[in-house]
């Protein structure tokens, strides 16, 4: 059985474009972005896909056209979300250190929101927004500490974390805030994490949220947007099913995002909020694939090593939080299981996309596929050891564009 995107086969995109290579499924990113959109059933929301998940201006197109609001984190996404068609009226800007020039570029376009994380931030916003005789509408982004689960590297509500102002302050903050003349206060924003897998948590959270939201309105000051954040788990582990694959043990394989959300939307319906979602791994991860190749096979006393030419600095994920990918053959036979290392060329231990691994036997010059990589992939690739980035592919039913090229030396 051979790997298929749709109905172009894998195989000949690496026979055309080499590897290492991501490639991408228009359907699929359409699929999961539709089925988070029904979740909602008819209530009111704006969406705002979280550009850090995959910032390709293509697939930013794609989103766009499909009415979605898109939330950024830099100058430099708020100027691909600006070129690829959201309006500045369905943008938001987060983050906890946004320049003053990012501020002035945003305040320039006049986006919808920014979702402030400190109460110097509010006052250099009122300063900056002034002296362009603009007011600046914010959702103060409020720490839940609320443990999410999950790697420590991408826990966002935890008191000691960076993110946020505790709960307990909003209120004084929110007070304050209102009384400056070019701050207009719309509500808050909350966001506990990243790949949330348990639908308990986003229950807990939702109920923290109303709870705050009725403190500030007993306390004089009105709330109309809610931003419930993103970080929607998705399936990584056993995505593919094939009787001649190891069998992965998938605790997410049964709940999806849409599942999720579904779960918090009951407590959500209740606030009489203009309500938004921050999606970004929900809607692009599975439709993301890389492939690479293998270079070589090592074998020594302790390990066997499939030595691959995709490396960390193409797919950080595993190196940065040991993350899972479910590895696949393009060419799926009865090749006996063994358990191997994925490592890359890169000059580090850290290189590596699988530990201890349980993989049908390749030999030098197969190509596999690492799966659901299209959140946080090419968009955090980087060009260590002088090695150019790979190219990216969007498949459109029989149809494929190179949506970004392979780098060339001369481009390092």
């Amino acid at each position: 059985m051979r790997l298929l995107l749709k109905i172009v086969p894998f195989a000949q995109l690496v026979e055309q474009y080499g590897t290492p290579l991501y490639v991408y499924s228009k359907k699929t990113i359409l699929d999961d972005m539709r089925r988070i959109e029904a979740a909602f059933d008819g209530t009111p929301h704006v969406t705002y896909y979280a550009i850090k998940a995959n910032a390709n201006s293509q697939i930013l197109q794609i989103l766009a056209a499909e009415g979605l609001g898109a939330d950024v984190a830099s100058r430099g996404e708020l100027f691909l979300a600006l070129r690829a068609g959201f309006p500045p009226s369905r943008i938001t800007f987060s983050g906890v250190g946004k320049r003053d020039d990012e501020l002035v570029y945003a305040l320039e376009h006049d986006i919808f929101a920014y979702y402030v994380e400190s109460t110097q931030e509010i006052e250099v916003l009122n300063q900056i927004a002034g002296s362009m005789g603009k007011r600046a509408r914010i959702l103060l982004r409020v720490n839940l500490d609320i443990d999410a689960g999950g790697h420590a590297y991408v826990s966002t509500s935890l008191r000691h974390n960076k993110f946020g102002l505790p709960h307990a302050k909003a209120l004084e903050v929110l007070r304050t805030a209102r009384s400056l003349p070019h701050i207009d206060v719309r509500g808050i924003h909350s966001h506990v994490g990243s790949q949330i897998t348990k639908s308990a948590i986003f229950v807990k959270a939702a109920e923290a949220v109303a709870e705050i939201i009725r403190h500030l309105r007993d306390g004089g000051v009105p709330i109309e947007d809610l931003d419930f954040g993103g970080g929607f788990g998705i399936q990584y582990h056993g995505f593919i099913r094939n009787k001649h694959l190891p069998l992965e043990h998938a605790e997410e394989a049964h709940l999806t995002s849409t599942d999720l959300l579904r779960a918090a939307l009951p407590i959500l319906r209740t606030l009489d909020c203009r309500l938004s979602i921050q999606p970004g791994r929900a809607i692009v991860a599975h439709g993301g694939t890389l492939l690479t190749r293998v270079i070589y096979r090592k074998e020594t006393e302790e390990k066997t090593f499939l030595i691959v030419d995709g490396a960390m600095n193409d797919l950080i994920r595993p190196a940065l939080y040991h993350a899972h990918h479910q590895i696949v053959p393009l060419q799926i036979t009865n090749a006996p299981f063994e358990t191997v290392d994925v490592v890359g060329p890169i000059c580090e231990s850290g290189d590596f996309f699988a530990f201890d691994r349980r993989l049908p036997r390749m030999e030098r010059g197969d190509v596999m596929a690492l799966m659901c990589a299209g959140a946080y992939g090419y968009v955090q690739a980087s060009v260590y050891n002088a090695r150019p980035r790979p190219a990216e592919i969007l498949v459109d039913k029989a149809n494929h564009t190179v949506i970004r090229p392979r780098e060339t030396l001369e481009q390092l």
